[in-house]
């Protein structure tokens, strides 16, 4: 175990780099906190759909709100990190950024660089925590303020702040949770880093697990597998990238489901047992699994909980109907 040497009496400058929603809520929650925050970076705007104005990410979005300097490099190259350096930070608080780290950046804060990460390291390194712990079926997870180095989310661990996982939270849900208790950590750990009673612990090698960013084709429902697992990924994939399964022709995003006490052993892995007002009833390789809330790609795109999908569209999920990995599927 290790611990900073500070015992800084004035208010640290934090220079803050973060991107996403999640990243946003740690900066507002250090400006509610009064912090000396100097400068951020951001990942540059995102192109606009179908030719549209370019979206600015929630950090910039907050910034431009908040009258606080911004800059959104492309990368963190000799220009930028030489911007960084003429802000004469103390500490540098990243958050879901999406840029590596530098050395060369690493190095420059006077109390170096820290990060919250959503997972209890050294479980679910990388870039998708949230997801790939519902996934598992992990029963707790957490937050972890950690001091970074070179590699990927492996620095010494500062401060944890753990939540279980509900049996229904979604991707969504969990990181609101894990907002709360990211923002408040993150504080706190500034508060003892700047009295000089922060302790760095290292992290062990052993049972570390790397959470690697999700993809589209991934969210494919697989109807071979558990309805325990199905009902697992769907909430793994909210809000993105939604799970999705094939219904003829039809691309069905599923938005909500739930394990079904029903026996349905006659039936296929895929095949539509059963649909009434309460839902749609699907078997899966072990398990029945009742869809509760799905969109079609059809008119608005609107999700149907299973009385409007009836209302709307009772020619679809019939009994016997077969949904299917792909559109390609047999």
């Amino acid at each position: 175990m290790s611990g900073f040497s500070v015992n800084a009496r004035q208010p640290f400058r934090i220079v803050f780099a973060g991107t996403p929603e999640f990243a946003a809520q740690h900066l507002d929650a250090l400006l509610l906190a009064n912090r000396s925050i100097v400068g951020v970076f951001t990942q540059p705007d995102k192109p606009g759909k179908r030719g549209r104005t370019p979206v600015a990410s929630p950090v910039k979005q907050l910034c431009v709100k908040r009258e606080i300097p911004y800059s959104q490099p492309p990368a963190m190259d000799a220009a930028t990190i030489t911007a960084l350096d003429a802000l004469q930070p103390d500490l540098m608080v990243v958050v879901a950024y999406g840029h590596k780290l530098p050395k060369r950046v690493l190095d420059l804060p006077r109390f170096g660089c820290i990060n919250v990460h959503a997972s209890l390291l050294p479980r679910w390194r990388g870039a998708a925590p949230i997801a790939r712990a519902i996934q598992a079926g992990d029963e707790e997870t957490g937050v972890t303020i950690m001091r970074m180095d070179e590699g990927w989310d492996s620095g010494d661990i500062l401060h944890t702040a753990s939540c279980t996982i509900g049996e229904q939270d979604t991707a969504a849900s969990l990181q609101e949770k894990l907002s709360a208790l990211g923002q408040s950590a993150l504080n706190h750990s500034i508060d003892l880093l700047q009295s000089g009673s922060l302790a760095a612990i290292p992290q062990p090698a052993k049972n570390s697990t790397y959470a690697h960013k999700l993809s589209k084709d991934e969210a494919a429902i697989d109807w071979s597998q558990s309805a325990k697992q199905i009902h697992r990924d769907i909430r793994a994939y909210i809000p993105n990238p939604v799970a999705h399964t094939w219904l003829e022709s039809l691309r069905v995003r599923i938005w909500q489901a739930e394990i079904a006490d029903v026996v349905t052993e006659s039936a296929h892995p895929g095949e539509v047992v059963a649909i009434d007002k309460q839902g749609i009833f699907v078997r899966c390789g072990a398990g029945t699994l009742k869809l509760l809330k799905v969109q079609l790609p059809i008119g608005k795109g609107a999700i149907l909980n299973p009385r409007d999908l009836l209302n709307a569209r009772r020619d679809l999920f019939l009994p016997g109907s077969r949904l299917r990995s792909s559109d390609i599927d047999p």
